[in-house]
């Protein structure tokens, strides 16, 4: 017979950005919970509002699954003493399974005679077990937390409530303090207590005080709502999905409705009004049928529909005084001049550690500069850079990236292009900020893009300088972001630059404000970021040998990496693999370097190898670099089947080791195929 599971965890309200992690968290405990206490379920189900955490598991079984398990002990040499008693060792074992010598039996292995016991534990009843559900809530996780009243313990939220129903049953427990029942809350306003009778009825029971525990049923609620209103209205709303998610996780009971404001607000540049309306109000954009903003937007309200008009009327009010703001800012910050704000940030701390952000520009216009050299821009391109690189912060002085931060850039390329200042310098300032998240947009102008890549490496290294390097999952300064970006960028635009060189290079500048320091930690860091936009598509071995290469250009290693990984599905890639890293363990025992001698050669193949080595020329792609190591397999076989590598001749010896280091300084510029795995 099997029961259905119902636990809620009721809390004070919870921030929107972590509900639904955590309502997901919730429910793989559970699911980690029931498979380690052998208790079987047919399925899961979470649901999760602004005040609670629930999760109901569906056909849960009511007693555990019996256990019997063997337990291999000494060998029966060690178990017997020499009057064939059991020695301490024996005993010893037995008694840490909770067994004696009686339950002991001997099982031949090999050979050999060895301990064995069997250990059988009946199952409990599933009341018993789910007693160590507040265990289960204990162990939950969360980026913050708090500790309130008399308690130490900390938590994301007050808790109020604690449910836990099998079927009708509502099991006792204590949770921080509070005892369980099956009293539940009600919407805030609309509803009140409640109790929850079954596990199964927990929805309409909810549902019948305004709450609708479904976190999917309330997105939908959203969207159908919202369509409703532009099917009546004839307009188009963009139903951005993280602004979704974060609405829906701020209502119990959704309600959906469209405001107006003055169309005079519309001469604001769009990025404003977007800005008030999505990220201040988390209001939904409106537009017309072709795509022209309109003087309206979307909101949803916790409650119904009753007094809508109020409610209308009272967000309407305060995203107007959010657009006189902007509307304010764009009018004042034309007056300002470039030249006055880039001279102000001098007196603007990027790090007190580091310096102002007018040296952090600085240092990233030599940054710039160099790079300018290694892509070979256009005279033009290089203008524009330059010029960038001189302004690209000023807009962080405005008054309208002061209210509205996350226009930091957009505003830039606004204000740049109306004081004159060339397209390709304005784009500049607005990509240099790209990408902004792990996977998010790239910069499309190569102005803009080598831009970027010097902020964010002036960025890295002024911080690893002063020994502000990310530790676990520690990153405030968000550096493995800016990493990460500087990967991707070198990826998109193919720029096959050496990193090796490129970081010794900015090590070679030279800059009144800061001393670069830490190299090789900044290597390792960047090298991570590679590891980790390969992703675990592609196999570790392979991504260990890239990385080893001698030849650290992004471009050429994310293409190498699955150039192998395509390799290593044909047959021939076994055999290559292991003689190439033959030829790698064999070089690493050459002491000094010296010159490949020919006339020290004593028979055809070496000469065959050494011919085949010289003809190499490893250009074009990956998958053809690799092709022509690996159609050197049969010479490799050859000389190593005629060839006596370690011979007692120390200056044969030593020849022969120079040959195949040639050959792995060759390999070794697509991968360290020694660390490739073939087994």
């Amino acid at each position: 017979m099997v029961k259905n599971l119902l636990v809620e965890l009721g809390l004070e309200e919870l921030p929107a950005y972590l509900i639904t992690a955590s309502e997901k968290q919730l429910g793989d405990k559970m699911a980690a919970f029931l498979s380690e206490n052998r208790l079987s379920f047919e399925k899961i189900q979470t649901f999760s509002t602004p005040r609670r955490l629930a999760v109901r598991v569906t056909g849960l079984a009511e007693k555990q699954s019996d256990l019997t398990e063997d337990f291999k002990g000494p060998s029966k040499k060690i178990a017997l003493d020499d009057q064939g008693n059991f020695s301490k060792a024996a005993q010893g074992f037995v008694r840490g399974k909770g067994l004696s010598v009686e339950d002991i039996e001997f099982r031949e292995i090999k050979g050999e005679e060895y301990v064995y016991v069997t250990k059988f534990e009946e199952g409990k009843m599933a009341e018993e077990v789910l007693k160590n559900i507040p265990g289960l809530l204990v162990s939950l996780t969360f980026p913050v937390s708090m500790h309130w009243a008399s308690n130490s313990f900390e938590y994301i939220r007050p808790v109020h409530s604690l449910i836990v129903l099998l079927d009708d049953q509502a099991l006792d427990m204590d949770f921080l303090d509070i005892k369980s029942g099956r009293q539940s809350r009600g919407h805030r306003f609309l509803g009140h207590e409640t109790e929850v009778g079954h596990a199964d009825s927990y929805e309409e029971d909810l549902k019948a005080v305004y709450v609708i525990a479904n976190a999917k049923e309330r997105q939908q609620m959203i969207i159908d709502q919202i369509r409703a209103i532009e099917a009546v209205e004839n307009v188009q709303v963009e139903i951005d999905q993280d602004l979704l998610n974060e609405v829906l996780n701020l209502v119990e009971y959704p309600t959906a409705f469209m405001g107006h404001f003055d169309e005079k607000y519309l001469e604001i540049p769009e990025e404003v009004l977007i800005s008030s309306m999505k990220n201040h109000q988390r209001y939904f954009v409106v537009r017309d049928q072709a795509g022209k903003l309109l003087p309206s937007f979307i909101s949803v309200r916790n409650g119904n529909d009753k007094h809508i008009e109020n409610v209308i009327k009272g967000n309407e009010k305060v995203l107007i005084a959010r657009l006189e703001d902007g509307e304010f800012f764009w009018r004042e910050d034309q007056k300002l001049a470039i030249s006055d704000l880039i001279a102000k940030l001098r007196q603007v701390t990027f790090h007190e550690k580091i310096g102002s952000l007018s040296e952090h520009m600085e240092r990233t216009g030599l940054i710039a500069q160099y790079l300018a050299e290694e892509i070979e821009l256009t005279e033009d391109e290089r203008k524009a850079l330059k010029r960038a690189s001189q302004i690209y912060k000023f807009d962080l002085l405005t008054g309208m990236v002061g209210e509205f931060d996350e226009l930091q850039g957009l505003m830039g390329e606004k204000y740049a292009l109306l004081a004159g200042e060339d397209k390709a310098v304005a784009t500049a300032i607005r990509e240099h900020y790209l990408p902004s998240s792990a996977d998010g947009p790239l910069p499309e102008s190569k102005v803009g893009a080598v831009l970027a890549l010097a902020d964010k490496l002036d960025t890295l290294l002024s911080f690893f300088s002063v020994g502000l390097i990310p530790s676990g999952s520690n990153d405030p300064y968000a550096l493995r972001r800016a990493t990460q970006g500087i990967v991707r960028i070198l990826e998109a635009f193919g720029w096959n630059i050496s990193m090796d060189d490129l970081i010794a290079s900015c090590y070679d500048l030279t800059f009144d404000s800061l001393t670069y320091a830490n190299q090789g930690q900044v290597m390792d860091f960047i090298s991570a970021r590679v590891d980790k936009i390969m992703g675990s598509a592609i196999p570790k071995d392979i991504r260990q040998a890239v990385l080893a290469s001698s030849n650290f250009q992004v471009p050429q290693m994310l293409e190498t990496a699955q150039a192998l990984v395509e390799a290593s599905e044909k047959a021939s890639y076994k055999s290559a693999v292991e003689n190439l890293s033959r030829a790698f363990n064999l070089a690493k025992k050459l002491e000094n370097q010296v010159s490949v001698d020919p006339a020290l050669f004593e028979n055809d193949q070496e000469k065959a190898l050494y011919e085949a080595i010289q003809a190499l020329d490893l250009k074009g792609s990956a998958a053809e670099k690799i092709a022509q190591l690996f159609a050197l397999n049969d010479t490799i076989v050859a000389f190593f089947d005629h060839t006596m590598v370690m011979s007692d001749n120390e200056a044969l010896k030593a020849n022969r080791l120079a040959l195949l280091d040639s050959l792995v300084k060759e390999a070794k510029s697509v991968a360290a195929f020694d660390q490739l795995n073939t087994k």
